[in-house]
């Protein structure tokens, strides 16, 4: 694997439905020789999604960390977390194609991944994508510029 993105850790959050398939993933990447910062969970046991959703978003806004990668159990709360924060544009991806186009036309900036609705194969096959896919640009662009509330 040969990652396009910035060389720059990766983030990583989730909660405690996400923490096994981050761990997983992780372990992946680090395989590779990838670097990375977990800001957490750090176990199973059962916590609040934001705690953790929030100090990776601020990270990627600041540039500490690109892209980030956010797991929790649907995907959905932890996005919508992440989301809030005019700097993000965070993408829950359950296939390959989605995390494709979401690079491609969306330059997202953090994969949100719904532990409990993907096998593990799967997940790694959608970090690759996203990892590994470059921005169009283009007519996307302006669409992006769009997005923040001003």
């Amino acid at each position: 694997m040969s990652i396009l993105i910035e060389d720059k850790p990766i983030g990583f959050c989730s909660d405690h439905a996400g923490y096994e398939l981050k761990s997983l993933i992780e372990g992946y990447l680090e395989a590779d020789g990838k670097t990375f910062i977990d800001f957490g969970t750090h176990s199973a046991d059962s916590c609040d999604y934001p705690d953790f959703a929030h100090p990776c978003a601020i990270a990627v806004e600041r540039g500490d960390v690109y892209p980030a990668i956010a797991i929790c159990g649907s995907g959905n709360g932890i996005g919508m977390t992440l989301n809030k924060h005019q700097g993000i544009r965070a993408a829950l991806c359950w296939d390959v194609e989605l995390a494709r186009l979401a690079r491609a036309h969306n330059n997202a900036n953090v994969l949100v991944l719904p532990a409990r609705f993907i096998a593990p194969e799967l997940a790694i096959k959608i970090v690759d994508t996203f990892l590994n896919t470059e921005f169009e640009g283009g007519r996307h662009q302006a669409r992006i510029d769009k997005i923040p509330v001003r």
